[in-house]
């Protein structure tokens, strides 16, 4: 086993060696190594908000845009405090590694993600090379819609009573027509979802692809419960390099699958990039 993983992470050196062009795709488990906590089941929502886990409440009945309208106060408490614990943390040790790999390669690189905290683009990665599938908690919509205005939630500052997961401050508002605001992010049975933001990110992505002729793919803590982060990477193979705690497998004419969390995956893959280059 320990030879195996060995010839895996040689083959997966090998490949970003000789890239000109990194292609990393992300999903929650990316976010673990910074402190976030992960929502893979309603146990690691129910340990992040008591008060969720009080009143029954599952991920797919926060995440979804009639808490808006049943419970503004508590869905914008859940959301609230999302959006100033992404704020505050700090992007773990990884995310420079994948920055300095991009650094050496020719056409640089492009993160594919779902997530929704902005963590890639705090930690330093130029806002036009990063597409969010699933849109982010930093820009709100009208939840009506009444137009197609997306504005970003900076001037927003959440007071929430945590205990209670409530938003205790002023809700956030339509500056076109009133309505109550919500974050830009497609949501379970979302038909009101303003995906134009999205679209421009993947618009530039798309671009991208072509001018790379030895593209390689970094797949991180991407589940099989939402495989749109898997189906993409997989799409741009043979050279997909994932990186999963739990579900590392993959055909292996896309790629390698490395069984581990990102932080400690991307530091053993450096070190060994590290010695082969120096």
């Amino acid at each position: 086993m320990l030879e195996k993983q060995t010839n895996v992470l040689r083959q997966a050196v090998d490949w970003l060696r000789d890239a000109d062009g990194l292609l990393v795709t992300a999903g929650a488990g990316m976010g673990v190594d910074s402190g976030l906590p992960d929502f893979r089941g309603n146990e690691g929502l129910w340990r992040a908000y008591p008060a969720l886990a009080a009143a029954r409440r599952s991920f797919e009945s926060m995440a979804n845009p009639s808490a808006f309208d049943e419970d503004p106060t508590l869905a914008w408490g859940f959301y609230g405090h999302r959006l100033s614990l992404y704020r505050e943390v700090e992007p773990h040790a990884g995310f420079a590694v994948l920055q300095r790999w991009v650094a050496r390669m020719e056409h640089g690189g492009f993160v594919f993600t779902s997530n929704v905290d902005g963590q890639f683009q705090r930690a330093g990665f130029a806002a036009n090379r990063v597409a969010e599938c699933h849109g982010s908690i930093h820009s709100l919509q009208c939840t009506v819609p009444c137009c197609s205005r997306i504005w970003p939630a900076t001037d927003f500052v959440p007071q929430v009573d945590e205990l209670a997961c409530r938003l205790t401050g002023q809700l956030p508002r339509c500056p076109e027509c009133g309505a109550l605001a919500r974050p830009n992010i497609l949501m379970f049975w979302d038909t009101g979802w303003l995906s134009q933001r999205t679209d421009e990110q993947e618009v530039r992505l798309q671009r991208w692809i072509p001018s790379v002729k030895r593209l390689v793919v970094v797949e991180l803590g991407a589940g099989t419960a939402l495989p749109t982060i898997r189906r993409f990477s997989e799409r741009h193979g043979p050279r997909v390099i994932r990186i999963n705690v739990r579900e590392p497998q993959i055909d292996p004419a896309c790629g390698v699958g490395i069984q581990g969390g990102a932080l400690a995956t991307l530091i053993a893959l450096d070190d060994v990039l590290r010695e082969q280059t120096e």
